[in-house]
């Protein structure tokens, strides 16, 4: 299974043994944003045959930052809640502006499962071509999740500070240009304006068409090039928590490229004040 399918992949394929589809949307809730219930909206139409991955549940319980990645103990409890198994095939697709399946993608191959991709235009698309949706949600037989591996992937702070001051790693920033100079505060209180010194921006929604569907090839490629960022040396991801973030891992992964997500991002970052920060353009 290729990591970016179609929907008419997924219709043809959506009743295959050990396939399984995940709904991953999540709403971040910043303010401004308009309140949405993502378990609510996955009840009342979702794709055949998928399951809520309920991402706001799998972040790690009493962290201190939002949406920080589950520890192994957690993780293995909601995924054997979700009746995973490590061997499942597993498609994730969203209905958020966020993007927010990148993130589980980046979850699940923490945690050692590898065969996973996206859904090309999410829910969005499957609905725009008039494929069927299905109401409420199918019970789910649980599973014992035995999780081989922890955090690959990932950085956390002592980890970013290392590869900020080694100056080898890129540092790519997915918020917005005004979030990125300054020129905009930070949604959440207490967190600097600005951004990591010696990152570049590359605004997440760059990597898609118009339509919504991933940008591919020479066409994905040009949007890091025109960020500054070369794709030959190392790289890692940041934005504000940690989504976003993921949507350039998995840009950069249809590309051949492999690349670590901070997970405190930005609000871990800019709310510490032992960390230096800049401000205006890259």
């Amino acid at each position: 299974m290729t990591a970016l399918v179609s929907t008419e992949w997924l219709a043809a394929h959506a009743d295959t043994p050990g396939l399984r589809i995940l709904d991953a949307s999540y709403h971040v809730g910043l303010p401004g944003e308009a309140p949405r219930d993502a378990a609510a909206e996955f009840a009342a139409g979702h794709i055949p045959g998928a399951t809520f991955m309920d991402l706001a549940a799998f972040a790690e319980p009493d962290a201190p930052l939002p949406s920080t990645m589950p520890g192994t103990a957690h993780f293995a409890k909601l995924a054997g809640r979700l009746g995973l198994r490590s061997d499942d095939r597993i498609v994730l697709y969203d209905d958020a502006p966020h993007r927010t399946a990148a993130r589980a993608w980046v979850m699940l191959r923490a945690f050692g499962f590898t065969d996973v991709a996206l859904l090309d235009g999410g829910l969005a698309k499957w609905k725009a071509e008039g494929r069927p949706l299905e109401q409420g949600a199918a019970p789910v037989t649980p599973t014992t999740v035995d999780v081989p591996r922890s955090g690959i992937g990932l950085l956390d702070l002592a980890a970013m500070r290392a590869l900020q001051s080694g100056g080898t790693t890129q540092i790519v920033d997915a918020r917005s240009a005004a979030r990125f100079t300054g020129a905009e505060a930070d949604p959440r209180p207490g967190v600097a304006p600005g951004h990591i010194p010696g990152s570049r921006n590359l605004p997440y929604p760059q990597l898609f068409d118009v339509d919504g569907t991933w940008k591919q090839g020479d066409a994905l490629a040009a949007a890091f090039t025109a960020a500054g960022v070369d794709l030959d040396r190392p790289l890692a991801m940041t934005c504000g928590s940690g989504i976003t973030a993921s949507v350039l891992a998995f840009g950069a992964h249809l590309l051949g490229r492999d690349a670590a997500v901070y997970d405190g991002s930005w609000t871990e970052w800019g709310g510490d004040p032992a960390t230096p920060k800049a401000t205006g353009d890259a």
